[in-house]
């Protein structure tokens, strides 16, 4: 049986999804109650109490490990999930880390991850870790907007990162969970090209087939958006990486390719899978 985590989200889903397909015995695992595919078993924790992942892994023989940035930047100490896992006759974990780790390592949230790693790392439990970097997904944060008033709001327009599908890592997190080969890797997954967000708010155009235009935001504007919903150092800490990529951020990886032998969807691929979101009469993502 493989449990996953954070089962309703953008990661999650798809590779619960994958895994029942796969004809593998699942267990969903996420803070609230949800629909899920046949024959997955679904049940509630909270990561920020290790121990109310118990019973979820009963059974178990790997566990794909997703955790909110909120652990990170509070006092839960998720490498006990570590240490459970192992106690619960554990054999494998998938951990989704961040590109940030390597390409960015004094964030806080950051160093909280690496700290994680290297638990699983020393746990003497099979491992891999995946690192992505920015999701597609995050484009959902428009959605409202496109649909309301055809207009995509962000900062820095004209600067870009090769965003990768959330499916992707799903697939790669599948692979590394169900074949010994991908055990042992750390694996950065990126899209197959840069795409800013103005190229981005193209692609939503011409998936809707109607015009939607790009507002620049300062960088002011978008901290003053971003902190309704998080800290001020970490809303400092994304538009300092936005801005700014690095050289290693900017890097198309080969990885996605490596494990699943096809080359990494693109932005317009997600975009058309997802375009529903988008539409005026679409529904809004979980």
């Amino acid at each position: 049986m493989i449990v996953v985590t954070g089962a309703t989200g953008n990661v999650g889903r798809p590779l619960t999804q994958a895994l029942a397909e796969a004809g593998e015995q699942v267990t969903a695992v996420s803070r609230r109650a949800a629909a899920m595919p046949d024959g997955v078993r679904h049940l509630t924790a909270d990561l920020a109490e290790p121990a109310s992942l118990a019973p979820a892994l009963d059974g178990a023989k790997a566990v794909f490990l997703l955790l909110s940035g909120d652990l990170h930047a509070s006092d839960a100490r998720p490498g006990d999930i570590v240490d459970l896992a192992a106690a619960h006759g554990v054999r494998r974990v998938v951990l989704l880390s961040s590109q940030g780790v390597a390409t960015r390592p004094l964030g806080p949230t950051r160093v909280a991850m690496r700290a994680l790693e290297d638990k699983l790392r020393g746990s003497g439990l099979e491992w891999a870790i995946l690192r992505p970097g920015g999701f597609a997904s995050n484009a959902f944060v428009w959605a409202e907007s496109v649909r309301s008033h055809g207009v995509v709001a962000a900062p820095f327009g004209d600067v870009g990162v090769p965003v990768v599908d959330p499916t992707d890592i799903a697939d790669v997190a599948a692979a590394c969970l169900l074949d010994d080969r991908n055990a042992g890797g750390v694996y950065t997954l990126t899209g197959p090209a840069v795409v800013t967000p103005r190229h981005q708010t193209e692609a939503i155009a011409a998936a809707l087939g109607t015009p939607v235009r790009f507002h620049e935001l300062s960088r002011v504007e978008a901290k003053e958006a971003m902190t309704r919903f998080v800290p001020a150092e970490l809303a400092d800490d994304t538009l300092d990486i936005i801005s700014a990529p690095n050289a290693a951020e900017l890097e198309i990886s080969p990885d996605v390719e490596r494990v699943l032998g096809r080359a990494p969807g693109s932005f317009g691929d997600w975009v058309a899978r997802t375009i529903d979101a988008f539409r005026q009469d679409g529904v809004a993502p979980a």
